[in-house]
């Protein structure tokens, strides 16, 4: 049982603000986004992301539409400060796209800051300190001047090495760290320090910005801490005025939102809420929660499944599938009240009406999600755990988009069939949707891999309609490689995610102990789907999955696909 908390905890209270406004405001446009992903989501992974990872995020958050991007803390690591210089040195960089870095109001950290910058066209330079009274007086030991001090003398000092480097547009962001924890008087009085050491004016604004640093209070304390300062600024013609939610009470959108109304211009986050701790205010969740009620985000969410899957490639952390509008099972319904009701809004929904689907906040088509597992069999619709029975009985376990995709075509058997499926008839299902090469348009034969400078390459020979054919291709694994070799056949797909297991019992009259399951697309359109492969070899068993897969999008999208002849 919680002890007592009464003495040891304190409770913040709503700011003195009898009129306030923002509780009549509504939201009618978007903020200012900025992803802090590689920064501040990067510095909270258990790895932090290498070269490669870094670079397909920021390549993926320029695709999604950022516009503005923190991309390093620079004078924490080499690694931080290489990325910045790649990224500038190699004009990476999109013309609409501004660079963020961050640094501590410390004069070596902001020197070296400015040194990764030199070449840029355009950069915020984002300095902060810590300014509650627990910092102030714990931590560091200096007065509310001497706090001041610290970030008055840190924006001197970026404005005159910023002076040294004409040739870059510089932008300065400026965040008394813990915010929402400190007395708004002495926020007032170190931002408008700021803004006035910078010299913002309407035309050269500084951007200041507000973090819950700790998630200390309700949100709309938060709001009202935000439309305090945004009416009380000295400046605020000549401030961008910026909020940092964390979740530590795990309402940050709701303080983003209410900031929002609350005068907030600009909000920064991670995709999926990552971030220290708890993690940043989840930047898809804040931007669909927009457009359901018919704002443009200015965000492109429109292929959720591919953004989910970046990632949780860079970050190395899967996105939780209840996680809303992008986890693997918000578009699904297990009660079967639910799916009554969604079956009778689909029959209902008209082309072009306003979107009126029971239990669907949104339409998946938006965010590229199928409606093929809207409505899904489980143990509690009487049609079987499928992934429990073909885990206890044959041993193979199914990555969860698999469970989702398969699942759909044990409900069309069933519907078709009108009886129970047994353990059995699920496996033969299974084997007949994934496994069974006959009268497939592609067979595997054989491979051999062979090795080349840099890269992997095979020699694979298949059988296309009867005719047998040697493919090669090259590429940085087996796998790549044998996607270089199809593509000879006119078979181009891109492979969205790869598992391999082995398999947690012997199948009885199988030699098999590995077992490969790939996620495909046709590059070109067509459609998106697993393959599944079994063999002794695992790269065999990848290769294999990789047919199955190929196989099964040309089965269901003949009309789109075209193989063509080698």
């Amino acid at each position: 049982m919680l002890s007592d908390p009464t003495g040891k905890y304190h409770a913040f209270q709503p700011v003195l603000l009898d009129d306030r406004q923002w509780p009549n405001r509504t939201i009618d446009h978007p903020p200012l986004w900025m992803s802090t992903d590689l920064r501040d989501g990067n510095q909270a992974l258990f790895e932090p992301m290498n070269a490669e990872r870094k670079m397909r995020m920021f390549k993926t958050l320029c695709k999604i539409g950022f516009k503005e991007i923190e991309v390093a803390f620079p004078s924490a690591s080499q690694t931080d400060f290489d990325f910045v210089r790649q990224l500038i040195e190699n004009d990476l960089i999109p013309e609409d796209v501004t660079i963020e870095v961050l640094t501590q109001a410390r004069d070596h950290l902001v020197k070296r800051t400015m040194e990764s910058l030199r070449g840029a066209r355009r950069a915020i330079v984002h300095v902060y300190n810590a300014t509650s009274r627990p910092f102030r007086e714990i931590v560091f030991g200096l007065t509310k001047t001497q706090v001041i001090e610290m970030a008055t003398n840190s924006v001197r000092q970026i404005r005159e090495l910023a002076a040294g480097q004409p040739g870059t547009e510089w932008v300065l962001e400026y965040s008394p760290e813990t915010f929402s924890a400190t007395e708004l008087d002495f926020s007032l009085a170190i931002c408008d320090a700021v803004a006035a050491t910078w010299g913002a004016t309407p035309d050269n604004k500084v951007i200041i910005n507000l973090p819950t640093t700790v998630e200390v209070s309700t949100p709309n304390v938060y709001a009202d801490q935000i439309e305090w300062m945004h009416r009380h600024l000295a400046r605020r013609d000549s401030i961008v005025l910026s909020v940092h939610p964390h979740n530590d009470r795990g309402t940050a959108v709701a303080a983003a939102e209410l900031a929002i109304m609350a005068g907030a211009d600009r909000v920064e986050g991670c995709l999926f809420g990552n971030g220290e701790r708890t993690g940043n205010v989840d930047l898809v969740t804040l931007a669909l929660n927009l457009y359901s009620q018919g704002i443009a985000p200015g965000l492109d969410f429109s292929d959720i499944n591919d953004i989910a899957r970046m990632a949780e490639f860079c970050n190395r952390l899967p996105v939780h599938p209840r996680h809303p509008y992008a986890g693997d099972l918000v578009f699904t319904a297990f009660s079967g009240s639910h799916q009554d009701a969604i079956r009778k809004g689909f029959a209902a929904q008209q082309a072009g009406a306003l979107w009126n689907v029971p239990y669907l906040p949104i339409d998946p088509a938006d965010v590229g999600r199928s409606y093929d597992s809207v409505i899904r069999v489980n143990s509690q619709s009487g049609k079987g755990g499928i992934a429990y029975l073909l885990e206890t009985e044959y041993g193979v376990v199914l990555p969860r988009r698999l469970q989702i995709e398969f699942s759909a075509t044990v409900q069309r058997e069933t519907d078709t069939s009108g009886s129970e499926m047994s353990a059995g008839d699920i496996w033969e299902l299974f084997c007949r949707e994934y496994l069974n090469e006959l009268g497939n348009p592609i067979s595997y034969v054989e491979h051999h891999l062979f090795e080349l400078e840099g890269a992997q390459g095979i020699r694979l020979a298949v059988i296309r309609d009867g005719t047998q054919y040697l493919l090669a291709g090259e590429g940085n694994g087996p796998v790549d490689a044998a996607v270089a070799a199809l593509r000879v056949l006119g078979i181009d797909l891109q492979v969205r995610s790869y598992e391999e297991r082995s398999l947690g019992i012997s199948m009885a009259g199988a030699d098999a102990e590995a077992c490969a399951f790939v996620e495909l697309v046709w590059s070109a359109g067509g459609g998106e789907g697993y393959g599944v492969g079994m063999d002794a070899n695992i790269v065999s068993a990848s290769i294999k999955a990789l047919i199955s897969g190929a196989n099964r999008l040309i089965a269901n999208n003949s009309a789109n696909i075209r193989v063509r002849v080698a």
